[in-house]
């Protein structure tokens, strides 16, 4: 049985933010946009009897309150699925209204070992004062990280990381890995659970997320982790990434890949189990993991795919 992260980033869209839209759209442009948002990936996980756990964001509340960030989490666990905490430091520094104008560094990288602590820190209590409970788990916003992010996670009891993705790699994901681990590993006192890849040409790699692979692709991570015993598979999604980047609008190449997702974790559950970070999965670290390297025909088709979403799907109003 290989476990299986089915991981959703879930967070305020800066862009929303620096185009000056009120709280409430901006909101809904990122968390529910065009009817495709958290609750309908909710909705789909709970038809195909899913785990998934969403990454939540609660920085942009030092701008607009904790409400908004209460209401997300709210959502999440009601629905019997798992939150846990991710980071987009620039929020740090943002203030209502002002389009963007201020903000801190962006990238978790940027900061210091002990600036790094306090802001992750900060952002649990965040999280928690929304009504999560104390995370267990880390994403860095924009996957961004290195081993101090490791140490500080560490230090605050946080026991999973899955910030490490090799096709980030070096910048902004600066885990001191080979940019090809997906196997889980244990690396400054906590677990990273990295992101697993897609091997498109010698030293290239694609994350298995659902804008990234087509839904053939993401098939064939899964039988190449089943086959060959992976430790484990991290997948990746967003909660605004089955919309068109305005919001405004379904991507149906986007919404059609989660939904075959589901579908296949469903179909193939006797091999594949979803896992919650919070139920301290027993993990096998250290292996030697490989990333698919797709075919052809498969890179060929996913590019086809690409091409009519990024000309139709996301320019349709």
């Amino acid at each position: 049985m290989t476990p299986v992260f089915l991981t959703i980033d879930a967070e305020f869209a800066w862009r929303h933010h620096v185009a000056g839209r009120a709280l409430d759209d901006l909101y809904r442009l990122s968390c529910e946009p065009a009817g495709v948002g958290v609750a309908y990936q909710l909705a789909r996980l709970a038809a195909h009897r899913l785990k998934a756990c969403f990454f939540i964001d609660p920085m942009p509340a030092i701008a607009f309150g904790l409400e908004p960030i209460r209401r997300l989490v709210g959502q999440v666990l009601d629905a019997g699925q798992e939150v846990q905490l991710h980071c987009h430091p620039n929020w740090a520094g943002a203030r209502a209204g002002d389009r963007g104008a201020r903000h801190a560094r962006f990238e978790m990288v940027e900061y210091s070992a002990a600036e790094q602590h306090d802001l992750i820190a900060g952002a649990a209590e965040l999280l928690v004062a929304a009504g999560a409970p104390q995370p267990v788990a880390f994403r860095g916003g924009s996957y961004s990280a290195d081993d101090r992010t490791l140490t500080a996670l560490a230090a605050l009891g946080i026991a999973y990381d899955s910030s490490h993705n090799g096709a980030e790699a070096p910048w902004p994901s600066g885990i001191g890995l080979p940019p090809h681990q997906i196997a889980p590993v244990a690396r400054g006192g906590v677990t990273e659970v990295p992101v697993t890849l897609v091997e498109e040409r010698p030293g290239r790699y694609r994350p298995a997320q659902i804008c990234a692979l087509s839904t053939g692709e993401l098939r064939a991570v899964l039988t190449h982790a089943v086959v060959n015993g992976h430790a484990c598979a991290t997948l990746v999604s967003h909660g605004f990434e089955l919309a068109n980047r305005a919001g405004t609008r379904a991507n149906a190449v986007h919404v059609r890949r989660f939904d075959a997702l589901c579908e296949a974790l469903d179909e193939w559950r006797h091999v594949l189990s979803t896992v919650h970070f919070g139920d301290a999965p027993r993990l096998t670290l250290g292996r030697d993991d490989r990333p698919l390297a797709p075919g052809r025909l498969m890179t060929g088709w996913r590019q086809a795919e690409q091409l009519w979403s990024n000309m139709i799907e996301e320019r349709a109003a």
